[in-house]
């Protein structure tokens, strides 16, 4: 549940971005100096203080999980992970009144954008590992002795994903121009296309490995249609337009959106990876030596 509201988080959070929205609401931590009272939600309002509301949610619900998590789980490490959603959720938090504080700083404003990505996949982490297939099924490992690794894959999709999150996101809040973050899209859609294809043909019989390989092949190819159309109705169409159009807010937030379930997907593939198809270790132990006298 909270993995699908941090998503719902998200999408309003582009929102408030794509609409020029994000000073509507000109004081933080109150709303037009109000902690309680809900303002008229119109114009620019309707998006940033409808963003607060459902980050405050997010919020009330990350406490109740991390307490839930602490007294009930015997995993120590899913504790930990429950706390671990706290922390960065209470950050996300400041880093959202900071931008409101020193008027939307592109720093501040994409570090913002990027913890909540991953406020996302520590939910989508959590909402995996207290499933009942994670937690009934006994893994089936096959050993991994190729060079780069599945797992090394996986993590360099990570990292390459968040290297163009905070591109796009300095993008969209005015900090760094669009070609940075065009030019690192061909090096992402190269890697995960890597490791999607590694992933498929190598353990196409791990269904765990098999089926969140299809959907980040699948959302990959998506989000290159989705940025094809952001660039064309943001950059080429409506770098003159007086208030941003339907059709740019409709695509750049799709374009986030999608983003979003992107790096979540790979998350998710790197965690079943690591599950199912671990580094195979044993090759780099010493062998034991024989004593040809003891034959």
């Amino acid at each position: 549940m909270l993995a699908g509201w941090t998503f719902l988080l998200i999408v309003a959070g582009a929102l408030v971005t794509s609409n020029d929205a994000g000073l509507s609401v000109p004081d933080w931590p109150t709303s037009f100096g109000s902690l309680y009272k809900i303002p008229k939600l119109v114009g620019g309002v309707r998006f940033e203080h409808t963003h607060r509301m459902i980050a405050q949610a997010a919020g009330l619900m990350t406490i109740i999980l991390a307490i839930w998590t602490w007294r009930v789980e015997r995993r120590r490490w899913m504790r930990v992970l429950g706390f671990a959603a706290l922390g960065t959720v209470i950050a996300q938090g400041i880093l959202g009144g900071l931008t409101v504080i020193f008027f939307l700083p592109p720093p501040i404003s994409s570090a913002h954008a990027a913890l909540a990505q991953t406020f996302f996949c520590i939910a989508v982490a959590m909402a995996v590992f207290t499933g009942r297939k994670w937690v009934e099924e006994q893994p089936r490992a096959e050993f991994d002795s190729r060079r780069p690794s599945m797992f090394t894959l996986t993590l360099l999709s990570i990292f390459v994903l968040y290297v163009q999150l905070i591109l796009g996101a300095m993008f969209r809040h005015h900090g760094l121009s669009w070609w940075p973050h065009v030019v690192h899209a061909v090096i992402v859609s190269f890697v995960l296309a890597w490791t999607s294809v590694r992933a498929l043909t190598v353990y196409s019989n791990v269904e765990a490995v098999r089926r969140p390989a299809i959907l980040m092949l699948s959302l990959v190819i998506a989000q290159l249609c989705l940025g094809f159309t952001a660039f064309l109705t943001r950059v080429s169409w409506g770098p003159d337009a007086v208030q941003p159009e339907l059709p740019m807010v409709v695509s750049t937030v799709t374009h986030v959106a999608v983003g979003a379930l992107l790096l979540a997907s790979t998350v998710i593939l790197a965690i079943q990876v690591w599950r199912h198809a671990p580094v195979a270790f044993e090759e780099r132990l010493p062998q034991p030596q024989h004593d040809p006298t003891t034959a």
